[in-house]
């Protein structure tokens, strides 16, 4: 999984950087050439134990010397959601390692997502293109919830109360996200040549609307303004930069990556009605991961895992 997940980075950082002004450049080169070792010591690792190196993604899946597919500072935006997917991912993988030269890997990948996810956070606060979640007074005393109705949000006949302070700021990382997985599903549908394809990635920018949509009402309930910004659009290009078997993968990963988040919204809401609408939204993206998946095995760009030897066919 980090093998695909890194070679795909690559992949993208290359369009990318052929596109990009100076400042970006330098944080996007760092990124790629940080992708390239880890991609380098992943092969010398499968070497070693006599396994096949994965194909996931090579020069084949980026096309050079076409127009950017999207303006201005989304290279660094993309960064800056991915490395939020790398920090997750690496840190569970560093949890399920016990061999200890791999654990120190995903330990110091996770380290590295981290550093790459502060560098493009304060790039983008320079520009003026990230939007700061909401500022609330600091407390000055500690108190305990008392009231029966703190969970409540269903009931029509008693005044929800407002959002607290982590369930503002679950709702603004799932909103901030999906805008920038909504400009990829726009840049990716427009040069998609596969109609299927095409059809999938309109499907999943609309889902990105929808939860976009949805979650921001919550907020707007407790009189905040949903998180925006204006930049970071998908450029008028109808050449693809990148294969339609890597536009898959990447909104297959942003899907997962979706479906953690709101299963971890959920859990640290307090309030019944958010849990049960961020449920709702899981299972419209657990079914569009599951569509995705069925186009990606349909063409043959899914690579599948190794297996673990089935005991069943000995007996035959």
């Amino acid at each position: 999984m980090t093998y695909q997940e890194k070679t795909m980075i690559m992949r993208m950082m290359e369009h990318f950087i052929e596109h990009a002004d100076h400042e970006e450049k330098q944080l996007l080169q760092t990124h790629y050439s940080a992708a390239s070792k880890a991609v380098e010591l992943i092969t010398g690792i499968f070497e070693q134990e006599g396994a096949v190196i994965p194909i996931g993604f090579t020069e084949s899946d980026v096309n050079r010397g076409v127009p950017k597919l999207f303006d201005f500072l989304y290279d660094i935006m993309y960064l800056h959601m991915m490395t939020k997917v790398e920090m997750s991912l690496f840190s569970l993988f560093c949890g399920m390692s016990y061999r200890k030269d791999i654990n120190d890997f995903f330990i110091h990948l996770t380290s590295e997502a981290q550093m790459m996810n502060s560098q493009a956070t304060q790039l983008l606060l320079e520009k003026g293109v990230l939007v700061r979640p909401a500022f609330v007074s600091m407390p000055k005393e500690v108190h305990f919830i008392e009231e029966k109705n703190y969970r409540g949000g269903f009931n029509p006949f008693r005044e929800t109360r407002s959002l607290n302070t982590i369930e503002v700021s679950l709702i603004h990382h799932a909103i901030e996200t999906n805008l920038v997985g909504m400009q990829l599903m726009i840049g990716f549908a427009q040069v998609a040549e596969n109609k299927e394809v095409q059809d999938y990635l309109v499907q999943g920018m609309k889902l990105s609307k929808k939860i976009e949509m949805d979650l921001g009402e919550f907020l707007r309930q407790s009189f905040i303004e949903p998180p925006a910004t204006h930049a970071g659009k998908a450029t008028a290009s109808k050449i693809a930069p990148f294969s339609e078997k890597m536009m898959m993968y990447n909104t297959s990963l942003l899907a997962s990556f979706g479906l953690g988040s709101n299963a971890l919204g959920g859990a640290f809401s307090l309030r019944n009605d958010l849990p049960a609408k961020m449920s709702l939204l899981s299972k419209d993206i657990f079914t569009f991961a599951q569509d995705g998946g069925k186009i990606m095995i349909k063409n043959g760009w899914m690579e599948e895992p190794p297996q673990i030897e089935d005991r069943n066919q000995l007996t035959k």
